[in-house]
This record gives C-alpha cells, structure tokens and sequence, in this order.
C-alpha cells in the first residue's frame, strides 16, 4: 500500500508539475496577447491622428485654392491695369478736352477693373513719395541721391504694388533716395577723402 500511495503521490506530483507548466505557458500567452493589443491599439492611435492630420491639411489646402487660387491670372490681369492708368496720366489737358468721351470710357473701365479686383480680395499697394521703403511690399527699381531727403525714402513711383488676401501678388516699385542722413553727411564732410 505504500508503494501505491508513492506512485498515486509521484502521479500527483508530475500532474502538479504538468499543470504549472501549462499555466505559466497560459501566462506567456496572455502576456504575448497583451502586448499584442497594446501594439495594435498604439497602431490604431497613430493612424486615428494621420487621419485626423490629413483631413486638416486637406482642409487647409482647399482654403487656399478657394482664397489663392486666382492668383496667376490677377498677376497677368495687373499689366492691364498698369496700362490703362499710364493712359490716363498721359493724357494732358487738351487731350482730355478733345477726347472726353474716350477718356471717360478708360476711366469706367479702370474704375471697374479696380472693382473686380477688389471683389476677389486684390488690394492695391499705393505707397507716396516721401514714405519709407519697405521690402516687403516695395520693389527698388532705382536708388538716386536727392538733395532734401533721406536715405530709404521713396522719391519715385512707377507702378503700384498688390496683395491678394494679404499675399503679395506684386510689389510697388519705386525708386529709393540714396542720400544719407543729415547727421551721416555731416560726419562724411568732416573726414578725410579715403580713394
């Protein structure tokens, strides 16, 4: 009878072992099944955000066609305007006089050009003389020293600059005093030539 409980025992024993065995191999399963999840749901994440960043950015890209999307045609369009507004101050007196008709069509014309223009969100630039000379919105076609002015002063518009929901279609261009400060020129007086 012992020899039957130690063989019943040993049976036990190994079954234990068999089941501890199963269980940690259950244990790696589950842990291998986590881990797995845990990979997908990080998958699932990233590409819920890629959606997300490409719905956006399509957005965002219709925005812009919808707001710049006329741009290269108001960019060849603006010649038309330079050209009619150079007709209009080259016309002196006596040919407004002779020509009223004419004239008054050309400024119609201009005037609803500008209108169009400005219903599609193209603004014009109309810096002066005597304004400063910005970069962003000024183009120096020229720089000149002009005695009474300051240097970066415009002394000289040729054509007027636009913007097209505040983006630049085309800058002003202007020419640009190259005469120095008041104070620079008194410094540059008192030193010696250096050539």
């Amino acid at each position: 009878m012992s020899e039957m409980k130690k063989d019943e025992l040993a049976e036990d024993q190994a079954q234990i072992g068999e089941e501890a065995i199963e269980t940690e191999t259950v244990a790696d399963e589950i842990e291998a099944l986590r881990a797995e999840r845990d990979e997908f749901r990080d998958r699932y994440m990233r590409a819920l955000a890629e959606a997300e960043n490409i719905r956006k950015r399509g957005e965002r890209d219709r925005r812009e066609a919808e707001q710049y999307g006329g741009a290269k045609l108001a960019r060849d369009i603006l010649p038309v305007y330079d050209n009619l507004k150079r007709a209009l101050d080259a016309a002196d007196d006596s040919v407004r006089e002779q020509a009223r008709a004419l004239i008054e069509g050309v400024e119609l014309t201009l005037k609803e050009l500008a209108s169009v223009l400005g219903r599609h969100g193209i603004e014009r630039i109309t810096p002066q003389v005597g304004d400063m000379f910005d970069p962003q919105v000024h183009q120096a076609m020229f720089e000149a020293p002009v005695p009474g002015t300051r240097a970066g002063e415009i002394i000289q518009v040729m054509t007027e600059g636009f913007v097209m929901h505040e983006r630049l279609l085309r800058p002003a261009q202007v020419g640009v005093s190259s005469t120095p400060a008041n104070g620079q020129q008194a410094d540059q007086k008192g030193q010696p030539d250096q050539g």
